[in-house]
């Protein structure tokens, strides 16, 4: 793989005249990208369906359908509204416009919605309730003892925080924060009430008033300080303790939750005194949150995004969620000042904003309604407790597998170089890390210690810039010297690069990754990674390292395959091989994982080897632009999609070579934003072990009959078949066999002081 770039020899195309007239790239050969991902969302509302899930986390995936959701909107959906609004006209991979792609979105997430709120009040809520769990928005189902701590809690905590918002000539329309919930209002000044403050001069009370009925429009914001799920005491109920007549014990117990705005909007009249509160409905809007910066002409592309941070909660309204059956007056002021239209109006049968389930799920008291199956991160069994890492690594390369092996050894990885005298340089990129990261401590700590320290902070991460901003000026004080990335290019990879000096000379060390280096989502997140001193590994990284922060590109590469240098190129050559191989009649077969597949270059690549007999397995867990099924096309590949306990996240890429397997992970999905606008790393397992052990992954996912789901020809998705098959849970397989080997591993041979940083809490 010495090479710089590697092409597809143009002797393996097809070669006859009706195979040159097929236009594999005929939008009738491709789903489109955000409907796609719409159908994504709705295979994790579909847990929330499925009785098997248990009822907590039947509730989890509820609340993350929700939150996915609103990012679809504040990203996707806005980029769309900007380039219809600019008259883009140019289509996309499916053939639709922005235009026809807005509406075909729209109408599909109302049936999106009405599922999930069907979801909600038809299966969730009866449940709940069976199980002690109940949701009260009738004050009348409250006992005195519960209303009058309602009040109190009102009085004390609630009512000095809020800020009640009227409209009128001197108070325009107020800015609505992004994803706020707040409550609106329709009020009428009382006919004794006297003047009040703007008395009644002409010019006083005119905006946005019904001036047939005199109403004028207020808003008070739900203050997201305050916890939205408020759980009231259990010995309020109206039958807590014992019957007073015969001695019995009152029901089991229960939990009785009362919702913040349902609390504030009882309590609607003591914001506006002197006014009756004629109408009260929630609402909540999302706007977009594309950031517009130009990177050329940004000085200082930290403060350009500071910036852009604060116009990110203001931007343009794209969605409006209401309550059902909300008056239609009030409903006609938000959709005007808002200047929305009518199909982005989402009128919900209950509560708006379902992330708030996510907290109910963490109820104390309830823990068999909970997922206990998975075990606990495990320890590698290579990486003994109190083990020389370094020492670790030169007896051969270690794969790792998160979350069902600990992330720990990462962190140990980096916090071991920081203090070990040896150890000269460490250099890492960061696109996502934790809100307490150990890695961050360890890197400053390392710094402290006179090494050099490195580090790529990618600042254009979205909606963790504002994070990332502060852990590159942390670094920066901390004596590391940062690189905010490449104009123009998200660096999205993930290396790191310890240089360390040994009796032999200069030994280089290297961590590379499908995932972040973020201890909190390496315990929900599966990825993969690699622990190696392979000079040629040593060799790329370096280059790596020195072509992000001098533009300095090498003459060729040993081991690594960068995006956008030639990646795309290297995965066209890859999957062209493939084809080559059957063509010279040996086997042709590709087993492929990612998160997304909508690049049009590598789905042609892949239409093209599978006319030709590839056999082509790919697991896509979210959008998926190929279409399976075609007759004399795509009918030798399967797209399997994944969605349980944990988030899938590896990227593993499988080639048979003729009985020659070739193994990939890295940072990249097969997506236009991965290979052409990303810094990418892809990566090469080639020791027998790991080799096994990653395609181990891509065998027992592709057996999933428990929580996969199968594209079909019409672009759903359905459930494994499971009739005369053996049930297999790909993850929950993981997690046993994670425990299986740390327990058959051998005990450590050495006890090695092992650096944690103060600020790192251990976990119980």
């Amino acid at each position: 793989m010495g090479v710089k770039m590697a092409k597809t020899d143009k002797k393996t195309s097809s070669g006859n005249t009706a195979d040159k007239a097929l236009d594999l790239r005929s939008p009738a050969y491709y789903w489109n990208r955000e409907l796609s991902w719409l159908a994504f969302d709705l295979r994790c509302l579909n847990e929330a369906r499925r009785k098997e899930t248990p009822l907590m986390e039947r509730l989890n995936f509820l609340s993350i359908s929700a939150s996915n959701l609103d990012e679809f909107f504040m990203v996707r959906v806005a980029s769309l509204q900007d380039m219809a609004k600019g008259g883009y006209t140019k289509k996309d991979i499916a053939g639709m416009t922005a235009t026809e792609q807005l509406e075909a979105i729209l109408a599909k997430t109302h049936e999106f919605v009405d599922l999930q709120y069907s979801t909600l009040n038809h299966q969730i809520l009866p449940a709940l309730k069976q199980e002690g769990i109940v949701f009260l928005s009738d004050y009348d189902e409250l006992s005195e003892a519960e209303i009058q701590y309602l009040d109190n809690y009102y009085e004390t905590e609630v009512y000095p925080v809020i800020t009640p918002m009227a409209v009128d000539s001197s108070r325009p329309f107020p800015l609505i924060l992004n994803k706020s919930l707040n409550l609106g209002a329709l009020l009428r000044r009382k006919t004794d009430a006297g003047p009040g403050i703007l008395g009644h001069t002409k010019k006083a009370v005119k905006a946005l008033k019904s001036e047939r009925e005199n109403l004028e429009f207020a808003t008070v914001q739900v203050p997201s300080v305050l916890p939205r799920v408020i759980v009231l005491p259990e010995n309020l109920r109206r039958d807590a303790g014992k019957n007073t007549e015969t001695g019995e014990e009152k029901p089991a117990k229960q939990t009785r939750i009362v919702l913040l705005d349902t609390l504030i909007r009882r309590h609607m009249d003591s914001l506006f005194r002197g006014y009756d509160v004629i109408y009260t409905c929630p609402f909540r809007i999302m706007r977009s949150a594309d950031m517009d910066i130009d990177e050329d002409e940004a000085e200082d592309l930290l403060k350009e995004i500071e910036k852009s941070l604060k116009q990110r909660r203001h931007g343009d309204a794209i969605r409006l969620e209401v309550e059902a059956g909300i008056d239609p007056r009030l409903l006609q002021i938000l959709v005007e000042e808002l200047h929305l239209n009518p199909n982005e109006v989402f009128q919900v049968d209950g509560p708006l904003d379902l992330t708030y389930l996510s907290k109910v799920r963490k109820v104390p008291g309830y823990d068999d309604l909970r997922e206990h199956r998975y075990a606990d991160p495990q320890p590698v069994p290579e990486l003994p407790k109190g083990c020389d890492i370094f020492a670790q690594i030169r007896k051969g390369d270690i794969f790792l597998c998160h979350p069902y092996e600990t992330f720990q050894p990462v962190v140990d990885f980096i916090a071991n170089a920081a203090v070990d005298p040896q150890v000269l340089a460490i250099k890492q990129t960061l696109y996502r890390v934790s809100g307490n990261s150990p890695i961050i401590a360890a890197l400053a700590k390392a710094a402290d210690n006179g090494k050099q320290v490195t580090v790529l902070v990618e600042l254009k991460a979205r909606f963790d810039e504002e994070n990332n901003i502060g852990w590159a000026r942390k670094l920066e004080k901390a004596g590391c010297h940062v690189i905010y990335g490449l104009v123009g290019l998200k660096t999205h990879s993930k290396i790191t690069l310890v240089v360390r000096r040994e009796d032999d000379g200069i030994r280089r060390y290297v961590h590379l990754a499908t995932g972040n280096y973020n201890d909190i989502t390496a315990r929900l997140y599966t990825d993969v990674g690699l622990l190696t001193c392979k000079e040629p590994f040593g060799e790329d990284a370096t280059a790596v390292f020195n072509m992000l922060s001098g533009y300095s590109e090498p003459k060729y590469w040993n081991k690594l395959i960068l995006a956008p240098l030639w990646m795309k190129d290297r995965f066209k050559y890859l999957i062209g091989r493939e084809k080559t191989h059957v063509l010279n009649g040996e086997e042709g077969h590709i087993k492929a994982k990612m998160n997304s597949l909508c690049d049009p270059d590598i789905i042609e690549a892949l239409y093209d080897a599978a006319r030709a007999g590839v056999k082509i397995e790919l697991i896509v867990r979210g959008i998926c632009c190929l279409k399976v099924g075609i007759p004399g096309i795509s009918e030798n590949i399967t797209v399997h999609s994944i969605v349980g306990n944990y988030l899938e996240h590896a990227r593993i890429f499988w080639f048979a070579n003729g009985g020659k397997p070739e193994i990939y992970a890295g940072s990249a999905d097969w997506m236009p934003r991965n290979l052409d606008r990303r810094v990418e790393i892809v990566f090469p397992l080639e020791d027998p072990k790991v080799k096994e052990k990653a395609e181990h992954i891509l065998d027992v996912e592709l057996d999933d009959t428990e929580q996969a789901s199968i594209l079909q020809p019409d672009g759903t998705y359905a459930r494994v078949d499971r009739r005369g098959k053996e049930k297999v849970n790909s993850q929950l397989i993981f997690s046993q066999e994670a425990v299986a080997a740390a327990k058959a591993a051998k005990p450590p041979v050495s006890e090695q002081r092992v650096f944690v940083p103060e600020t790192h809490q251990p976990e119980e």
